[in-house]
């Protein structure tokens, strides 16, 4: 446990910390990345360019710190850091890097401000959470491997199909080339791409797994992307599986990931999918899965696209939409081409609204899904409060370093 002068020195500090944390973590990462290369690996450096990392981990930074006498409020944070470390393979041994970056870099930007005595119990706060995620990683890495045709690291997977499911989405199907078997997984997780870009060096990418968790092989559905910030480039891996992966290629990946899961046997309520871009692919696993292994669950699955070009699974939505009187759908597109709303691809024109919500889905019950672009969950997000869904009933996943949807 840590101490009282560690919880009291914290404490004094945290407002210090709060108003100079994005300026602390920016010189974390500079510093880490020129004292210990060998970890930038590990970081997607398009979420560096944009600040995503930088915002990132300055509210976790800040989350910790003001919840440091009451830690177990910041054990669903956890889980989620923890399952993106392992999907990445964060080590016991990687933790001290960490530490002694985070350190100096508090030093560095504080000044005369950060004490011996204050060094001393950041120090000490920061070695009892590092603690927390060394067991919880090792015991997701023990739960990997225990599984039937579990691994740890990578595994190498043959592409055996190529699906383009609209202009800017591809799906890959994938099976292991020691044709052994695949692990479950839960409807949501995802699993980690490793793969030499054949100009720049790369870090490993998480990719949702899009198709039912019954099928005899993985599935991943990979958006074309465009950079993030002028002075980044475009999406390294998701162009190069684009247009340099085809069927019969092979692929390292990671063993599944992720605490953004349904449990599609346990399900008592209406459950709600709102899905928004290529946000549409952890949900759509949720859903099928669903409806294989539940088939009198309730099931309201909204999907918001620009128009039919970029519309991707629209057959299997269909599909979906005709698996039982308990499936609901609806389509919606703010970009709609000519004809898109006339020949029925979509159900109407616009945006997910508080209304839409309120007419289309057991809001006052339902448990709520979504994902999408953070403008998207932005606006979902405060549908569902203005509607005035609990907190517990909402879950969502950012593709990327995990970011508040309102202010705290």
């Amino acid at each position: 446990m840590l101490s009282e002068k560690t919880i009291r020195i914290v404490k004094e500090i945290t407002p210090l910390v709060a108003a100079n944390a994005e300026t602390i973590t920016r010189r974390f990462y500079e510093r880490m990345f020129e004292v210990n290369p060998e970890v930038k690996a590990f970081f997607n450096q398009a979420h560096q360019h944009s600040g995503g990392q930088q915002k990132a981990l300055a509210g976790a930074i800040c989350a910790y710190f003001t919840h440091i006498d009451n830690p177990a409020v910041l054990m669903p944070a956890v889980e989620l850091i923890a399952q993106k470390h392992v999907s990445l393979g964060i080590k016991r041994e990687h933790y001290p890097i960490v530490g002694s970056n985070l350190l100096a870099a508090i030093g560095d930007v504080m000044g005369d401000a950060a004490t011996p005595e204050i060094v001393e119990a950041v120090s000490e706060a920061y070695g009892f959470l590092a603690d927390i995620f060394i067991g919880r990683e090792g015991a997701i890495y023990e739960e990997q491997v225990s599984l039937p045709g579990g691994w740890n690291g990578t595994r190498t997977f043959v592409v055996t199909k190529k699906v383009p499911e609209s202009e800017i989405v591809t799906s890959f199907y994938l099976k292991p080339e020691d044709e052994g078997p695949l692990p479950p997984f839960k409807p949501g997780q995802y699993i980690t791409v490793h793969m030499d870009h054949p100009h720049t060096p790369t870090s490993p990418r998480n990719y949702s797994l899009s198709d039912c968790a019954s099928q005899p092989h993985y599935r991943i559905s990979v958006k074309r992307e465009e950079r993030l910030v002028p002075d980044a480039p475009d999406g390294l891996i998701s162009n190069h599986l684009h247009d340099g992966i085809e069927e019969g290629h092979r692929i390292e990946l990671g063993p599944p990931c992720g605490e953004f899961t349904v449990d599609p046997a346990t399900i008592a309520k209406p459950i709600v999918l709102i899905a928004g871009g290529i946000g549409v692919t952890p949900l759509l696993s949720m859903a099928k899965s669903i409806v294989h292994a539940n088939p009198n669950a309730e099931l309201h699955f909204i999907q918001a696209a620009r128009n039919s070009k970029v519309h991707a699974f629209a057959d299997e939505l269909r599909g979906l939409a005709q698996a039982g009187p308990n499936v609901h759908t609806k389509v919606i597109y703010d970009s709609p081409l000519p004809g898109d709303v006339e020949e029925g691809k979509c159900d109407e024109a616009g945006f997910v609204t508080e209304n839409l919500i309120r007419e289309s889905t057991p809001f006052a019950d339902a448990d709520f899904y979504f994902c999408g672009p953070k403008p998207f969950m932005k606006n979902v997000h405060a549908c569902l409060r203005e509607l005035g869904v609990d907190e517990h009933r909402v879950r969502y996943e950012f593709f990327g370093p995990k970011e508040e949807l309102v202010a705290v």
